[in-house]
């Protein structure tokens, strides 16, 4: 184990702890925080989003390499350690907001470019984040994201693992996904019970896969896969009931080349969008 930051001086001179309600795990390992500086590929050009800034060690890392940083903290005690540590460094503007509802379009104008976005998501709250990126789509330059290493296996998964399903089509179906670095419970204060993973995602200027009507699509791709042990002709007679007639339901799969008796995690992304225009013909 490399060197590590002492937080707990820090956080004792604040009269805090970490909040274990929302999962505060502070990075402490500075090899690993040195990693995601230098994988954020941030440049003095960039503006850098900092989601869950917490005690601001990535942020002064960030600080050194990027033009701007904007450091997001929804903890109002840790918003004022960031505004403490921080005072007088016109690189660093601190802004206490909840990441899984900013105002990309808002920030985004404000800061006059894509800006680049690096986090340390708490583990209750990484997919609500991650969809609220996914909508703000090609508005940002690139994502570097840390969550649980099984989060992380289901976004990056590929058809045929049991790990393909619904998070994984969804985010593939927008960015490219790019495992970067594994994170032991080690490197945090406290220790978590899971071990991480940072993966980087650049997002595409529109779908993957073309579909005529994307809301279909996202409710096939959940209908499907939150039935998976169930065969595709039975998920889809779940998913769609009275609004799908058997026989078109059969000549829907047909039309794609998809075996009725197949399991939806077998499916790739390119035939679940074929699947989801055949669908968008024969509903009722």
């Amino acid at each position: 184990m490399g060197e590590r930051l002492n937080v707990k001086n820090l956080l004792r001179r604040h009269g805090l702890r970490p909040k274990r309600s929302w999962s505060q795990n502070f990075l402490v390992d500075v090899d690993v925080l040195t990693a995601i500086a230098v994988a954020s590929e941030a440049g003095p050009e960039d503006v850098v989003v900092e989601l869950g800034a917490g005690l601001g060690a990535l942020t002064a890392l960030l600080a050194r390499r990027a033009g701007r940083v904007v450091a997001v903290e929804r903890d109002r005690d840790l918003a004022h350690v960031l505004r403490s540590e921080f005072a007088g460094d016109d690189r660093v503007e601190v802004l206490e907001a909840n990441a899984a509802s900013l105002d990309w379009p808002g920030l985004v104008a404000r800061l006059g470019r894509a800006p680049r976005v690096v986090g340390n998501l708490p583990y209750h709250m990484a997919s609500p984040i991650l969809f609220h990126l996914l909508a703000a789509g090609a508005q940002l330059r690139s994502w570097l994201l840390m969550v649980q290493r099984e989060m992380a296996e289901r976004v990056a998964s590929q058809p045929g693992s049991k790990a393909w399903g619904v998070l994984g089509v969804l985010v593939q179906q927008r960015a490219d996904v790019q495992r970067v670095l594994e994170v032991p419970p080690s490197a945090f204060h406290p220790k978590p019970e899971v071990h991480s993973t940072v993966l980087r995602f650049h997002p595409l200027e529109g779908l993957r896969v073309p579909v005529r009507d994307e809301r279909l699509f996202v409710r096939l791709v959940k209908g499907l896969f939150q039935q998976r042990r169930k065969t595709l002709r039975n998920g889809l007679k779940s998913a769609f009931g009275a609004q799908l007639a058997l026989p078109a339901l059969d000549a829907a799969l047909a039309r794609v080349g998809l075996p009725s008796q197949e399991r939806a995690e077998q499916v790739g992304l390119v035939q679940l969008g074929a699947l989801a225009d055949a669908l968008a013909e024969a509903l009722v």
